[in-house]
């Protein structure tokens, strides 16, 4: 068996093959039929997806940049948190707050928001990942005032007007084992940039070491 044969039995283990009763027109294009009525998305474009979300996303952790993470679903919570914690991003949770993103612009209104939530920075993430993105239209639509590129699981049955908001849409049914998986896969692109990061520093280091003794 391949190991793209493996990836692939493991993201059927996780349903997230399982789309709604009803895909969207637009949604069509990672389906490949449907099975008791049932839209059926084509685990390849999955995982094609994946990979395009978590370069994308290594990319911006090797930057350092900032992320924020939501997830409404209490089924999620433990999972995300714990991710959270491993790849040691501090995620604020101001996005409960009703137009947080838009009204980060006003410093008075940020500040006092900042000081209540703990947040890091008073600069608006460069990234938000959104693990539940039909319960979170609100979050899409200021990211996109932002321009702030959103990573999203889409499911079947997404509206079209939610749908091309999102730069890096993920096909996939949200089941407890799939966002595990993914949160997982999130999990290791940050630790492998930031080892590689720590590499490159260590590097730098040795080589201004050099540097200094060869010209004392």
């Amino acid at each position: 068996m391949t190991i793209h044969s493996v990836v692939i039995q493991k993201l059927l283990s996780t349903n997230a093959h399982l789309g709604r009763r009803v895909a969207a027109p637009h949604f069509k294009i990672y389906t490949y039929g449907h099975r008791n009525a049932m839209a059926i998305i084509d685990s390849d474009k999955t995982l094609i997806c994946l990979r395009n979300a978590c370069s994308f996303i290594g990319n911006l952790a090797r930057a350092r940049a900032r992320f924020l993470f939501v997830n409404t679903n209490p089924l999620h919570d433990e999972i995300v948190n714990t991710m959270i914690s491993r790849i040691g991003c501090h995620n604020d949770s101001s996005w409960r707050l009703g137009g947080f993103l838009t009204n980060s612009s006003s410093p008075k209104k940020f500040r006092s928001r900042n000081k209540k939530l703990r947040l890091g920075a008073v600069q608006p993430p460069e990234c938000v990942v959104i693990f539940d993105t039909e319960r979170k239209s609100s979050v899409i639509l200021e990211a996109e005032k932002l321009q702030i590129p959103i990573v999203g699981l889409v499911d079947s049955s997404m509206p079209w007007e939610t749908y091309k908001r999102i730069t890096y849409p993920i096909p996939a049914n949200d089941s407890v084992q799939f966002v595990y998986l993914f949160c997982n896969l999130i999990t290791k692109t940050f630790l492998y940039e930031q080892k590689r990061l720590a590499s490159e520093v260590a590097v730098h280091e040795d080589d201004v070491r050099y540097a200094a003794l060869c010209f004392h």
